[in-house]
């Protein structure tokens, strides 16, 4: 019986999404400028290629934020239910807590935190 209501929900979600991706292609202003074609809209020309590369560095950052920024959305799952589960819950807390820490010490002592 549930799968029926989740069957009709997803085929519901997939005709508003496309119904309203068509309504739009319908009805939106076009128009063509070359500044919409640029990498980067700011009101200064680019000179040269756009395809500059980028040190190493922004995308370690840009992976360690997310990597720790992620693993602590894990524990706001946890502090709803640690109420209910009691000791095993903080234990678990706790070596998740030791696991991220460590992490972080691996990255600190590789040198990723460092900006060179």
């Amino acid at each position: 019986m549930y799968f029926v209501y989740l069957v009709v929900v997803i085929l519901t979600a997939i005709v508003l999404v496309a119904a309203a991706m068509m309504i739009a292609k319908l009805i939106a202003p076009r128009s063509f400028n070359p500044q919409k074609a640029e990498s980067y809209e700011c009101g200064i020309p680019t000179r040269g290629s756009s395809w500059v590369q980028f040190k190493v560095g922004y995308y370690l950052y840009a992976i360690l934020f997310l990597m720790f920024d992620i693993e602590t959305v894990f524990l706001f799952p946890w502090g709803v239910v640690a109420g209910e589960v009691g000791t095993y819950a903080l234990l678990s807390a706790m070596f998740f807590l030791i696991v991220l820490v460590l992490g972080l010490a691996y990255a600190w002592k590789k040198g990723a935190l460092e900006w060179k």
